[in-house]
């Protein structure tokens, strides 16, 4: 089970303001079905089979171009720990018994 954190930001946009962006790719995430994933302010976590959220993550890169954006940079940092089971919620729970 991998943890992802993406970060999808359009360029050349008529405006500053990415959140019709995000919310588009959010749509892409959830019509996925099988991922689990935290929206935060600045990215997306998601859990799940490391192919499969590449080839959504895949999906939602597109999302800006067919909205318009000239440009389109994602970000994705990858955590594929393969010792053990491991997710979102572990990795807090963690942190949290050692505060």
């Amino acid at each position: 089970m991998a943890i992802v954190e993406v970060t999808i930001a359009p360029m050349g946009t008529a405006t500053t303001s990415l959140s019709r962006y995000v919310a588009d790719c959010h749509k892409v995430l959830m019509a996925a079905g099988d991922l689990k994933y935290e929206l935060n302010p600045m990215g997306t976590v998601i859990e799940g089979e490391l192919s499969r959220i590449l080839e959504v993550i895949r999906q939602m890169h597109e999302v800006p171009f067919t909205a318009g954006a000239g440009r389109v940079s994602t970000l994705i940092r990858i955590d594929d720990r393969r010792d053990k089971n491991s997710s979102m919620a572990a990795k807090v729970q963690a942190v949290k018994e050692k505060l």
